[in-house]
């Protein structure tokens, strides 16, 4: 089964300072139909203001994962961590037992644009803990580079979770294959321009859920940044 998730059917909240859209169910945003896919909860795809951003709030029991594309996030947190998140980062927050963060664009000129991922943990009650690594758009050039896996493999941060996170960029010839358990489900997130997966023409925005295939291929991209989440069912 595959099936596109149109970047125009998702969620959409303009708070002036923060424009979100919803991949899935979050805040005022609700469809029964659009409540996670897999251990996937949550992507969304956010854009903050100039010197605007999200104030010290809490979270537990979910792995969030932020990938920048654009600018630079601030993010604070209750275990001391203090950083600063630009593109090609992959920031991990497991929150486990409990952990306050904040978010800020500490620019006073540019917008910061970027994907707040939530994946749920395969147990709760965890330590808190955070983790960041970066991965150059040339490390993920016309090849799927793998970002975030249980085990920390190929570099990777490690989300607890039987998930597989990979990021690449395609364009023109560039052409990737993944081999997957056609027992797992898979989504595929476009981040930016546009890219064929399986034989099916995404956007920016677009998803692509997909069940019960064993080969994800992306060819004929177009200034293509996308992710693609293997999840063990």
């Amino acid at each position: 089964m595959i099936a596109i998730r149109k970047a125009s059917d998702r969620g959409h909240a303009n708070h002036g300072w923060l424009d979100s859209h919803h991949t899935f169910s979050f805040a005022g945003y609700h469809d029964p139909a659009e409540m996670g896919f897999g251990s996937l909860r949550v992507i969304n795809e956010d854009r903050v203001a100039p010197g605007m951003g999200f104030g010290t709030h809490p979270h537990r029991d979910m792995e969030i994962v932020s990938y920048v594309l654009d600018g630079a996030l601030e993010h604070r947190d209750s275990m001391g961590t203090g950083s600063v998140i630009r593109p090609g980062d992959v920031q991990r927050l497991s929150a486990g037992t409990g952990v306050t963060h904040s978010e800020f664009n500490g620019s006073k000129s540019d917008q910061v644009h970027f994907l707040q991922i939530w994946i749920q943990p395969k147990s709760n009650g965890i330590a808190p803990s955070y983790e960041q690594k970066n991965f150059s758009a040339a490390d993920k050039k016309g090849r799927l580079r793998l970002v975030a896996s249980p085990d920390g493999a190929e570099g990777s941060v490690t989300i607890h979770q039987d998930a597989w996170v990979y990021a690449t960029v395609l364009d023109g010839a560039d052409a990737v294959t993944q081999m997957v358990d056609a027992a797992h489900r898979v989504y595929v997130h476009v981040a930016r321009g546009e890219v064929e997966v399986n034989g099916k023409h995404l956007v920016a925005g677009d998803g692509l859920k997909i069940v019960a295939e064993s080969e994800i291929a992306m060819s004929r991209g177009v200034d293509a940044e996308v992710l693609l989440f293997d999840m063990a069912a």
